[in-house]
């Protein structure tokens, strides 16, 4: 991190992470219920990163004349943490794959619907003779 931003003042003392960290915490060999004193500084020190992380990013999609953030900003911002970035493109990567497989499954799931409609109820008129009328 290149430089220290002071947090805005309505941001100040507020947790935006905490039920999150102490189950980390947790996770990690602390007791159930953290101080809240760590929960805290944690919070602070994960807020900023996450703040200096998407200041990094604005800058570089600034330097490439885009008024937008892109993931290819984030993945240069964060290029020097080389376990990181493998961990982003390995979770990019398995974004990636559940789409292909969400498409797969909508498509095959549209034709079963396409099948169960054609002898279904529909808004034509029945031919004399058809199965279910009675004359």
């Amino acid at each position: 991190m290149t430089e220290v931003r002071a947090r805005a003042a309505r941001h100040k003392g507020q947790l935006n992470f905490e039920a999150e960290l102490k189950a980390l915490l947790y996770a990690y060999g602390d007791v159930p219920t953290p101080l809240p004193e760590t929960v805290r500084v944690l919070d602070e020190i994960v807020t900023d990163f996450i703040i200096e992380t998407c200041h990094q990013a604005a800058r570089s999609a600034t330097y490439s004349n885009r008024q937008k953030i892109k993931v290819d900003d984030f993945k240069f911002a964060i290029r020097g943490n080389e376990a990181m970035l493998g961990r982003v493109q390995e979770l990019l990567g398995m974004d990636k794959e559940l789409k292909e497989a969400r498409k797969q499954f909508d498509v095959a799931e549209g034709e079963k619907g396409l099948e169960k409609g054609r002898g279904g109820r529909g808004r034509g008129k029945r031919k004399r003779g058809e199965e279910g009328e009675e004359d």
